[in-house]
């Protein structure tokens, strides 16, 4: 899997710029396959299966690229809480979430990471959080609340399993925003993002399988083609490489503004269902949408966080 170049610390360059592309367009498009999955195997086990496979491929990498495995038992306990918060804890809430609301409001609430993802940073690592990056944070999370009006007003189940739907997002974004704090500390600095996140997905998986095991039983896997194209599609590209580039732009510029990539994803996901889902766009969903896109072009034009 690729892996980000160090990164300057400029969110208007390419080395930033690109990567950050890459992962909202990848993950944009996850909503959809995520959906499918949700058919006949419990959502436990497809998250297991998804997170095997990105391990055993950041693994191969970690290898060929001859990264150190010697991280030492600080360094394994801090990849194994990572697995738990970001590939156990998030993407269990993520597709339990799927199964109350529609992919589109789950992306839409998930859109709020980056406000614990920017109270965080300036809570446990010190980072300001300058007037720009407000206002665009102000600007996108308006476009936000439109979205999500949009989605509420035309979302088929009842208000109990809407707020379910809610409830479980909310519990993936503090899951998702404390691995991402633990992504920009000098500690995660310290190892090959190869090894790390190799031994995070494969404890993730792990601890995925375990729970799955104690809640629905033995495992269940479905044959169908498209449900094993989507495993691969989100192991490899939406996990094994995605989360390196993700990881790499958010040591760079930090947790606040890489939280951008979660604000532009529900535009992306809804263009996505207008092509396969027949999603109608309404005055409310585009206002939302250009806000979104407006709020993000400030917010990344700001200064890095920190300075």
């Amino acid at each position: 899997m690729l892996q980000p170049p160090d990164i300057k610390p400029r969110s208007t360059t390419l080395a930033v710029l690109v990567p950050f592309g890459i992962v909202t367009l990848i993950w944009g498009s996850t909503w959809l396959v995520i959906r499918d999955q949700l058919a006949v195997v419990p959502p436990s086990w497809s998250v297991t299966y998804r997170f095997l496979v990105a391990g055993i491929c950041m693994a191969g990498w970690a290898v060929w690229r001859r990264d150190s495995w010697r991280m030492g038992v600080r360094g394994f306990a801090f990849s194994a809480v990572l697995g738990l918060m970001q590939f156990c804890l998030n993407f269990n809430f993520v597709y339990r979430a799927e199964e109350h609301v529609t992919s589109g409001l789950v992306s839409v609430v998930f859109a709020m990471l980056l406000i614990p993802n920017a109270l965080f940073g300036r809570i446990f690592l010190g980072q300001k959080l300058g007037r720009q990056l407000m206002i665009g944070s102000a600007v996108a999370m308006a476009g936000v609340v439109l979205l999500f009006v949009r989605e509420a007003q035309v979302d088929p189940h009842g208000p109990g399993q809407v707020l379910a739907g809610i409830g479980f997002t909310l519990c993936a974004i503090l899951s998702a925003s404390t691995a991402n704090v633990m992504q920009a500390t000098p500690t995660a600095a310290r190892y090959p993002m190869g090894t790390m996140l190799a031994v995070a997905m494969l404890v993730g998986a792990a601890l995925d399988a375990l729970f799955a095991y104690a809640t629905v039983g033995p495992p269940v896997i479905e044959h169908r083609a498209v449900y094993l194209l989507g495993i691969l599609y989100l192991g490899v590209f939406a996990s094994a490489l995605a989360f390196p580039l993700y990881f790499g732009v958010l040591r760079a510029i930090g947790p606040a503004k890489a939280a951008y990539s979660s604000v532009i994803v529900p535009v992306i996901a809804m263009m996505l269902s207008t092509l396969f889902e027949g999603y109608r766009w309404s005055g409310l969903a585009i206002g939302g949408a250009a806000l979104a896109a407006f709020g993000l072009i400030i917010a990344l034009k700001a200064r890095r966080p920190n300075r």
